[in-house]
């Protein structure tokens, strides 16, 4: 069925009008980072600056190590996104493809987690991280979300469309699980794994709560930290904080938009809207 003009003209009339919504905070950032120190302390600021300049940018990497603190929430959110996207992997494939004793209520109990924010067992993470001797490394931030129940959730949706008998034809000529998860599973499921992998590099590149608790040395600190440590050191700089702000943000959205595509795909085969 043909639908009418005057209907997709209302639809694309109101997808620009979120689109422009949502995209206007970035653009802000945008113009206040490279907007010049006059033009922010004489309320003279337009949607676009007169004069572009990059200084709010220098003087946030001459004063603070910025490229240190990058260095780290990249190692870190990578870290975390291989760990997560493997284990998530596993134990969804597990779920929806694997018949043992108490499958059902392990994956129902395991959904029950979604309802515990981080700050329920924080003291109770941050004693086991101390009794491991992981306090104030890499290590303490990335194993505590080595997994997500949301991960394993979405993992098992997206399985559960690859056809049972074709991993039992796999099955009955010999092939082991390790091999029908290698050779079937993974070759099928790449929209699953850049869902993932962008999901899991995005919470932990965000990330505050945690990394504050569980990194004590400066130089470990991530992005997010070093906004916070910029803000307390140099008061209301709003150019040097979008400036800042604006090299957090940046990577995420060019990973987005690079690999959009994926992300779209993920989320439809997997049955989630």
């Amino acid at each position: 069925m043909r639908t009418p003009p005057a209907l997709t003209a209302v639809r694309f009339v109101g997808a620009l009008l979120v689109a422009v919504v949502i995209a206007f905070p970035l653009y802000w950032m945008v113009v206040v980072a490279l907007s010049s120190r006059s033009d922010l302390l004489g309320g003279t600021l337009r949607l676009w600056p007169e004069r572009l300049t990059l200084d709010n940018v220098r003087n946030v990497l001459d004063s603070f190590p910025v490229l240190t603190w990058f260095g780290n929430s990249v190692a870190i959110a990578l870290t975390t996104a291989v760990i997560t996207v493997t284990f998530n992997l596993l134990a969804g494939y597990a779920f929806a493809h694997l018949r043992f004793r108490g499958s059902t209520p392990l994956f129902l109990l395991m959904l029950g987690t979604l309802t515990l924010p981080l700050q329920v067992i924080m003291v109770a993470l941050f004693r086991l991280v101390t009794s491991l001797g992981l306090y104030g490394s890499y290590w303490a931030v990335i194993l505590p979300t080595a997994a997500s129940a949301f991960g394993v959730f979405l993992s098992r949706q997206f399985l559960l469309a690859i056809p049972r008998d074709l991993i039992e034809a796999a099955r009955i000529d010999g092939a082991g699980h390790r091999q029908v998860f290698t050779r079937i599973v993974l070759p099928m499921s790449k929209p699953l794994i850049a869902v993932l992998f962008f999901m899991s590099l995005l919470a932990s590149w965000n990330d505050f709560a945690w990394p504050l608790i569980a990194l004590k040395d400066n130089s470990l600190f991530t992005l997010p930290i070093g906004l916070l440590y910029l803000q307390s050191q140099n008061g209301p700089d709003y150019g040097g904080t979008m400036a800042f702000a604006l090299i957090n943000v940046a990577p995420m959205v060019i990973v987005f938009l690079v690999f959009q595509r994926f992300f779209v795909q993920g989320f439809a085969r997997s049955g989630l809207r």
